[in-house]
C-alpha cells in the first residue's frame, strides 16, 4: 500500500513591500522562522506560509487565506493591540457570527491579501 501521508501545505503569499509585510506578519502574531533572500517563512502553531518578495496586483487582490483558530477573541485582541489598522492602513472588521456556525473577522495585509480568521462554534 502506498504512503500518502502529508507533512505540510504552505501557500506563497506575495508582498508589494517585502520589509513592511514581514513586520506586519510579526505584529499580526506570526513567528518569522527564516528569512532567506526573497522568501520568509512564517508560522503560528502548525499553520505556516511563505512570504515572497514578489507582487502581482491581480494575484494579491484575489487571494484569500483562512486561518482556523481555537480562540477568535485572543487573535482579535492581538490584531487590535498591534494597531494593524492604523499602523499599516489595512482593513480590520469586527467579529461576526456567520450562518455556517463560525465566528470570524477579516484583516487585509499591506499588499491587499484578505485573511479570514475563524473559530468554529
Amino acid at each position: 500500500m502506498s504512503n500518502l501521508n502529508t507533512i505540510e501545505l504552505k501557500a506563497f503569499i506575495p508582498a508589494k513591500n517585502f520589509e513592511l509585510s514581514k513586520q506586519f506578519y510579526i505584529d499580526f502574531g506570526f513567528v518569522k522562522a527564516s528569512d532567506e533572500e526573497d522568501v520568509a517563512y512564517f508560522h503560528a502553531g502548525n499553520c505556516s506560509f511563505l512570504l515572497q518578495n514578489f507582487y502581482t496586483p491581480a494575484l494579491a487582490e484575489n487571494l484569500m487565506m483562512h486561518l482556523l483558530v481555537e480562540d477568535i477573541h485572543g487573535w482579535y485582541q492581538q490584531v487590535i493591540d498591534a494597531e494593524l489598522s492604523s499602523k499599516y492602513g489595512v482593513k480590520v472588521t469586527a467579529i461576526v457570527e456567520q450562518p455556517w456556525r463560525m465566528l470570524d473577522f477579516v484583516v487585509t495585509d499591506p499588499s491587499g491579501i484578505l485573511w479570514r480568521i475563524g473559530q468554529n462554534i
